[in-house]
């Protein structure tokens, strides 16, 4: 045992020496799925899988994280996009959330993700004399003083001539005055990619395209998966002291296959949002709006707005949930009723739907340990963990190791990722103040340099040496120049994409950041990608048909008056991982 251990440490050290996720990693991590024993097996590849992955890693657990189809390919990269602590939650009387949340923000934006989390500022628009600005300054007060303003600026009162200076879009009788304030925004998909590679870098096998299709036993306990490589299909038994559950929507899906009995269910609740170019509304700062339901946020997002998000009960499919004309048109109507200049649907260049993993119910043996998400050890070595929000990732990924920590026959360390910055924050800032240097050496504008220094960090270098003696690969992708071509490439060698969809819709956004939502662009992308993928005229032809219909079923789809009609259209196109088979985890 101590040889064999020995071995394995020997092996986690190798892995951990980097945080790439390309085609030569991939034959090792099958070969280490299917040879090594894990302490922990994590099933799912989303922000809580990816963070659960790391926390255990940095406690110097042997861990697997595992993903049917990509990294961030449900609900983490489809979210707002923001780091806040919540102030809906203040008026629910949820403080010790807020100041959880607030404090995770705070760590992001100063020691563990200053390069993929940035200050936002929203305006809030007062509507009523008298008592809501007292109300609502107060909130933001509470707001502040619990953490929000260490790292971002404290609130800021405006009378209605400095609201409309902020945010000239607005009507003039659409407020009476405003207070700015501030939270945080991220790529989500970028951010969650980043936490994989990091858990990666700390020895943790990451790998996507990689279904769980059973789960393994040993008496009346959990001892591991099987496991299908949805690319080749090839299936392994993966052993480990215990799997963790860390699905998201799927988590009822893969409860039904463990056989064993869950002591919470997961409710889906669908998010739409759309995506408009920023000189449609003319404005210095976002917004938050209210509506008879909830809020409506207007979040700046480089050259564009994101607009949303609706909250309806979803029961249909997992992976593709859809958005209807419906949707739209109501995202449409709450936010045309304060711009001068309202939008229509010609304005919108992209539209994503997600779904929140939202807790249904809960018996007396579940370990409730916020009022956010729940962790239960639903059998010996069987770990499932829901709900929650993106902000406290962290929280919840260390509760989930926490919940293991019991099946796992050695020592388990405290959680420390509060201390372990993501790769690419160290050194970021100093390449920020060199940022003219390196525009210099590369031929690059200065500008360029600062948006690869907000998506990679200090990894910059890894991505620009990909194009020496390849002066073309710092070109713009066509019909997409926000994106250097280099990018597409370094997608493929470093950050696990294995499919042009991956590229397209998470690596960068494309997806949604233009009207042609990469179809214009796609045969350049596969043709960049699969150079690095090796494939076969004929792959890289089925790839871009494969993306050409998804992009044509959401618009379809869009059109549709209902969430039925709007599944049956989305559902209908195919999938660029053809071998994934239900339930999907």
């Amino acid at each position: 045992m101590t040889a064999q251990r020995g071995r394995e440490a020997r092996t986690s050290a190798r892995a951990a020496a980097s945080a790439q996720l390309g085609p030569e990693t991939r034959a090792e991590t099958w070969q280490r799925l299917g040879e090594e024993t894990f302490d922990l097996v994590v099933i799912g590849g989303g922000i809580v899988g990816a963070g659960t992955a790391l926390d255990a890693a940095t406690r110097g657990l042997r861990v697997a994280l595992i993903e049917a189809r990509d990294l961030a390919s449900g609900t983490s990269s489809r979210s707002s996009k923001l780091f806040h602590g919540g102030l809906r939650y203040l008026e629910q009387l949820e403080f010790g959330l807020v100041r959880e949340a607030l404090r995770e923000r705070e760590l992001m934006l100063t020691r563990l993700a200053p390069h993929l989390v940035k200050p936002v500022s929203f305006l809030y628009p007062l509507t009523h004399r008298g008592w809501e600005r007292p109300y609502t300054a107060a909130g933001l007060l509470m707001y502040d003083t619990m953490g929000g303003a260490r790292s971002v600026p404290g609130q800021k009162h405006l009378t209605r001539a400095g609201a409309l200076r902020m945010v000239p879009a607005l009507k003039r009788d659409a407020l009476i005055g405003g207070i700015r304030y501030y939270d945080a925004q991220a790529d989500d998909a970028r951010h969650t990619m980043t936490v994989a590679r990091t858990a990666a870098h700390y020895g943790a096998v990451v790998r996507n395209s990689t279904q769980v299709v059973d789960f393994l036993r040993e008496a009346d306990r959990v001892s591991g998966v099987r496991v299908r490589d949805v690319e080749s299909g090839q299936e392994a038994d993966v052993r480990a002291h215990a799997v963790i559950n860390a699905t998201g929507v799927w988590t009822d899906e893969l409860q039904r296959l463990s056989g064993s009995r869950g002591r919470f269910r997961v409710r889906s609740s669908k998010g739409v949002h759309i995506v408009v170019p920023r000189d449609r509304i003319v404005a210095e700062s976002g917004m938050i709006l209210r509506t008879e339901k909830s809020v409506l946020f207007v979040i700046p997002w480089r050259n564009h707005w994101v607009i949303g998000t609706t909250d309806t009960d979803w029961n249909l499919d997992l992976a593709h949930p859809s958005a209807t004309r419906g949707d739209i048109d109501y995202l449409l109507e709450h936010v045309n009723k304060v711009l001068a200049t309202p939008l229509t649907h010609d304005d919108i260049e992209g539209v994503y739907a997600g779904l929140r993993p939202l807790l249904a119910g809960e018996s007396e043996e579940t370990s409730k340990l916020s009022r956010e998400h729940a962790v239960a050890r639903v059998a010996p070595g069987l770990v499932a963990i829901a709900g929650g929000k993106y902000t406290t990732y962290r929280v919840m990924a260390a509760d989930a190791v926490d919940a293991a920590a019991v099946d796992v026959p050695e020592r388990v360390q405290e959680s420390i990722t509060d201390k372990v910055p993501l790769v690419g924050a160290d050194g970021y800032h100093a390449l920020v103040n060199q940022a003219d240097h390196l525009a210099s050496d590369h031929g690059l504008h200065p500008y360029r340099v600062r948006h690869l220094l907000d998506r990679y960090g200090s990894l910059i270098g890894d991505v620009l040496a990909l194009a020496e003696g390849r002066p073309d690969l710092l070109k713009p992708i066509e019909a997409a120049p926000d994106y250097l071509r280099v990018e597409a490439v370094y997608a493929a060698t470093d950050e696990g994409a294995l499919h042009l969809e991956d590229v397209l819709a998470r690596r960068t956004r494309i997806s949604i950041e233009y009207p042609h939502r990469g179809v214009d662009c796609a045969e350049q992308v596969a043709e960049l990608v699969g150079d690095v993928l090796g494939w076969t005229p004929e792959q890289r032809r089925e790839e871009v048909d494969v993306y050409r219909a998804r992009v044509e079923a959401e618009r379809d789809s869009q059109a549709q008056p209902d969430d039925e009609a709007a599944d049956a259209r989305r559902v209908a196109a195919p999938e660029a991982r053809q071998r994934l088979t239900e339930p999907v985890s």
